[in-house]
C-alpha cells in the first residue's frame, strides 16, 4: 500500500478520514520536541516555541509537543496547554501540531486530550495504556471523546508495555501510527496490513522506512539535525548511520544527553525535570 492509499482512510475500521484530518497530517521529518526548562526546573515556554520554530526553519514538517521526549509526565496540565497554545500561535499554520495525550486510563486520557484539543493541538499522539492486553476501549474512548480530532496510536512498549500488537492496532479507530520500538520486521508486517498513516519514532529504521514509503518519522534526534534525517529517509546510507550514532549517544541518559547536545548546537538551556 502506498503513502498515498494509506492517508486516504481511516485505520481500523477503514471509513474514510475527513480532509481536516488529513490537513493535521504531515510527511517527511517530523521532531518530538523537547521541553526546554531552566537550571531551576521552571518551565521555559517561549523557548520552547523559538526552538520549535528553528527547527521548522531547517526543515521539520510537524511538531510532536508533550511526547516522551518532551518529559510528558513531568508537565501538568496548565504547562502542556500553555505549551500547545503557544506552539499554535508560533509556527506556520501549515505545521500541524501533535499533543501527546496518553494516560494511564482512558478517563485520565479523555481529559488531557480534550484539552489538548481546546488549547489548539491539530491531531493527537495517544500512548498505548500500561499493561493493557486490549487497548481497544481505551482507543474507542478517546476518539468518541474527540471526535473531529486525527488520532495516532503510538506503540513503544518500552515507555509503556506491552504496546500494541499489529493485530490490535489494525482494530482500533485511529488515523495512523506511530511506532517507536525500532522493530524492522514489525515495520514490514505494519506497512503491509495496517491502514492508516505510519510514523516511525526510532530513526535507525530511517532508511527503511523511506524504502517502504512510509507517511513520515516523529523523531527525538530531529531536535538536533532535521537536514540528516531527511537525508536519511531518502535512503542515504552515511547519514543513516550517522543518525543511528547520535541516536544511541542521546538515548543513554535521556533527558540530559539530549539537552546537552542541544545546548553545544544551538545553546539552548540544559535544564531538565526528569532523570
Amino acid at each position: 500500500m502506498t503513502t498515498d492509499q494509506r492517508t486516504s482512510q481511516q485505520g481500523g475500521t477503514g471509513s474514510d478520514s475527513s480532509n481536516a484530518n488529513q490537513d493535521a497530517l504531515f510527511g517527511g521529518i517530523g521532531v518530538a520536541l523537547v521541553t526546554l526548562f531552566d537550571d531551576q526546573g521552571e518551565l521555559l515556554v517561549e523557548a520552547t516555541a523559538e526552538h520549535g520554530a528553528h527547527l521548522v526553519d531547517l526543515g521539520v514538517t510537524g511538531v510532536l509537543v508533550a511526547g516522551t521526549t518532551g518529559e510528558a509526565s513531568a508537565l501538568d496540565d496548565d504547562e502542556r496547554a500553555s505549551l500547545i497554545r503557544k506552539l499554535r500561535a508560533t509556527l506556520p499554520s501549515h505545521i500541524p501540531v501533535f499533543a501527546g495525550t496518553g494516560q494511564p486510563s482512558a478517563r485520565a486520557a479523555i481529559l488531557t486530550s480534550k484539552r489538548a484539543v481546546d488549547s489548539g493541538a491539530d491531531a493527537l499522539l495517544v500512548l498505548s495504556p500500561p499493561r493493557s492486553l486490549d487497548p481497544r476501549p481505551y482507543y474507542e474512548a478517546i476518539v468518541k471523546a474527540c471526535p473531529t480530532t486525527p488520532i495516532l496510536a503510538y506503540h513503544f512498549p518500552a515507555a509503556s508495555a506491552p504496546g500494541l500488537r499489529v493485530d490490535t492496532l489494525c482494530e482500533l479507530p485511529v488515523v495512523g501510527s506511530k511506532d517507536s520500538s525500532g522493530d524492522a520486521s514489525r515495520l514490514l508486517d505494519e506497512v503491509q496490513r495496517f491502514g492508516g498513516a505510519l510514523y516511525v519514532g526510532n530513526p535507525v529504521l530511517l532508511a527503511l522506512a523511506g524504502l517502504l514509503n512510509v507517511q513520515g518519522a516523529i523523531l527525538a534526534v530531529a531536535n538536533l539535525d532535521p537536514a540528516l534525517c531527511h537525508l536519511a529517509l531518502r535512503g542515504d546510507a552515511q547519514a543513516q548511520l550517522a543518525i543511528a550514532e547520535l541516536h544511541r549517544a542521546t538515548a543513554t541518559g535521556f533527558p540530559k544527553a539530549i539537552k546537552r547536545e542541544l545546548h553545544l548546537r544551538f545553546g539552548t538551556p540544559t535544564g531538565v525535570r526528569l532523570g
